[in-house]
């Protein structure tokens, strides 16, 4: 591998929450940084960075093609994220998506693929006191409709396949529940709820939940896709240390001048809820997600954990952003970019 300082890097995804922060820090690192984004996307954060732009779409082959010359490593982070919608959007970004940009990236000589994944690719285990890390198998417990799961897990399958075959060398990063500056998908939910009074929490809410700050990951993608130890490795980035349900939000809470969280409803009660407002949605084509599904509820409620040893002994990784500060630094961002107070 060439120098870090002069190897161009190619991100897609890149004004997402996560793409937005490797971004960051790979120019901050004085990496050269180009990024894929759809046209009309807001580009004004790496516009301001410096990142060098190129449109296109991870569902239009031609532009990845454009898009991957002369580049030696892709952040590969784009992927249809969200548990509610079509099979069909999931199947165009994230499989497809992946396939379109590792082929690309083969196409045009790139020396090392770093593909975001996710923990919800092992599926939906669950268990006290259960502790899952990167032996764990893909795609257990999968449902009906758990179409991000699924989606990723067959987006692993297609970057795996081009480095068994010697295509490519791949390095497979897994965040959990990502949150951060940025953030436009969970934290504006968690905010309302908290707000209105709504908010519940799963269980007794004594559970420890994989919560990450983007930055973090950031670091790992970062740290795995220029080592050479972490060739054909996948990782877990998936904490920043020990937080419970319970203490998530109410640092949220605390961050609004909300009081704590207390009301609960039991985990059972929550996944048939979640199933009930599932089968009607689909019943009935509803286009916006029920206020549960059983993945929000699995995320929330769930008594297993997924572990990031391998990643700090084997990359170096350390979780530079603590909870007790990113929280209630992305609860700021966010109402501050969402004209709220």
């Amino acid at each position: 591998m060439g120098n870090a300082d002069q190897a161009l890097n190619l991100i897609t995804g890149g004004t997402g929450l996560l793409g937005s922060h490797i971004a960051e820090q790979l120019v901050r690192g004085g990496r050269r940084v180009r990024a894929l984004v759809r046209p009309g996307a807001d580009v004004t954060f790496l516009r301001e960075l410096g990142v060098e732009l190129a449109e296109g779409d991870v569902a239009d082959r031609a532009s990845l093609d454009r898009a991957c010359q002369g580049v030696q490593r892709v952040y590969h982070s784009a992927a249809r994220v969200g548990d509610w919608g079509p099979w069909s959007d999931f199947v165009r970004v994230t499989i497809d998506g992946t396939r379109n940009t590792i082929e690309a990236a083969i196409a045009a000589g790139a020396e090392r693929f770093l593909h975001i994944s996710s923990i919800s690719a092992y599926g939906h285990p669950d268990g006290e006191g259960l502790v899952l890390d990167e032996t764990a198998p893909l795609g257990q417990g999968l449902h009906k409709w758990s179409y991000y799961s699924r989606a990723k897990v067959a987006a692993e399958e297609i970057v795996w396949r081009a480095n068994e075959e010697g295509r490519i060398v791949v390095t497979v990063v897994r965040p959990s529940w990502l949150y951060g500056e940025r953030d436009r998908a969970t934290m504006g939910r968690l905010i309302d709820s908290i707000r209105s009074g709504k908010a519940k929490l799963i269980g007794r809410g004594d559970n420890r939940l994989n919560v990450v700050h983007a930055a973090n990951v950031a670091q790992g993608a970062i740290l795995a896709a220029e080592s050479s130890v972490s060739a054909g490795e996948s990782y877990n980035c998936s904490n920043d240390g020990v937080l419970t349900q319970g203490q998530y939000f109410n640092l949220v809470a605390e961050a609004l001048g909300e009081p704590p969280v207390t009301r609960r409803v039991p985990y059972p009660v929550a996944r048939f809820a979640a199933l009930i407002l599932e089968c009607v949605g689909h019943a009935f084509r509803v286009k916006k997600p029920p206020l549960v599904t059983r993945y929000s509820a699995w995320l929330l409620g769930r008594k297993c954990f997924f572990e990031c040893t391998k990643a700090r002994e084997q990359l170096g990784w350390t979780s530079t952003i603590s909870y007790r500060d990113g929280i209630p630094a992305a609860v700021k961002d966010y109402l501050s970019n969402h004209g709220r107070s």
